[in-house]
């Protein structure tokens, strides 16, 4: 029998970059999608893929969903990548985080329990930390108190997948990853300051005063990074673990020098007041990977590295 992989949000950035990697495997891959952000042409043709235009907070919706996939072989995981990646809209509106980030992970685990689905792996993130200034970021801090409402129903999710694993879960994988870049670019700053470019090449509006310093970590690094953890022989039933860069990361005003440089080199750079994008934004943290060196995994490029790459991906992405 066919083995089955459900891949929620498997049109989105971080889902296009991970579905080859499964179908290599040979599995029969499910994307499910609302493609309110994912796109359909970054996904490969392959007979092994399936895709179903789906909302996954409609609890009707995702059960149909999982009869679908579950007919084309036996449902053996769940990699959870859908959420509202646009952290100002779910600050002005919380009902966007609650459902497109927090009642996904609810319906969809209501669904793997029906269907005696066993593996669940969920892209989470650094936000759920909060605002903690200097101090360095590792897995073992608490309490957590995230400072924006993506952050809040991240940490949500990552409770109800633990308490799942008391239940019915045998292997649950929380990844807590910090920006992450590359192609194909659905959101992130990099795509942000090429747009305004294209709208107003001579002058680029940077939100803030160009200080926030974040790790970066490219997409090619995270996937393999997750596959690392998916695949290691553990005794925990709860695995989680911060993927990230092992340097302290890049500032706002440098990566808008290079998207500059490289899209409109005339232009000058316009900043705003205070370390801060908007609200919920946290302007700078230290993220500590140790966790995941010790497994033997190394990203293969720093935080310049990958937004260096990443621009120049986005860039030709938008034809430049």
């Amino acid at each position: 029998m066919n083995q089955v992989i459900f891949v929620a949000g498997g049109a989105g950035f971080v889902g296009a970059n991970l579905v080859p990697r499964l179908l290599d495997e040979g599995a029969v891959v499910v994307v499910a999608d609302n493609f309110c952000r994912g796109l359909r042409q970054a996904l490969p043709a392959h007979e092994r893929l399936h895709v179903i235009d789906v909302d996954l907070a409609d609890r009707t919706a995702t059960a149909r969903a999982f009869e679908q996939s579950a007919a084309l072989g036996r449902l053996h995981e769940v990699w959870h990548l859908a959420a509202n990646s646009d952290i100002p809209a779910g600050v002005e509106d919380s009902d966007v985080d609650f459902k497109d980030t927090f009642r996904t992970t609810f319906e969809l685990l209501r669904a793997m329990r029906a269907h005696g689905v066993k593996h669940f792996h969920f892209a989470s993130s650094s936000a759920v930390y909060g605002d903690l200034g200097s101090q360095p970021l590792h897995e073992g801090l608490g309490p957590l108190l995230p400072i924006s409402n993506y952050g809040a129903m991240k940490l949500a999710s990552e409770a109800q997948a633990s308490a799942a694993a008391e239940s019915f879960l045998s292997r649950v994988n929380l990844f807590r990853f910090p920006n992450v870049v590359g192609v194909p670019a659905t959101h992130g700053v990099i795509l942000d300051f090429i747009n305004k470019l294209a709208r107003t090449p001579d002058n680029l509006d940077v939100l803030g005063d160009g200080t926030q310093q974040k790790a970066y970590l490219h997409v090619s690094d995270l996937v393999k990074a997750m596959l690392m953890v998916r695949n290691r022989r553990t005794d925990h039933k709860v695995e989680l673990v911060n993927i990230g860069p092992t340097d302290e990361g890049i500032t706002v005003r440098r990566i808008a020098e290079m998207v500059v440089a490289r899209v409109a080199p005339a232009a000058a750079l316009s900043f705003g007041q205070g370390n801060k994008g908007w609200v919920g934004d946290v302007p700078k943290f230290t993220y500590l990977t140790d966790k995941m060196q010790a497994y033997g995994w190394q990203p293969s490029l720093s935080s310049v590295g990958a937004v260096e790459r990443a621009i120049d991906e986005i860039a030709r992405q938008q034809g430049y």
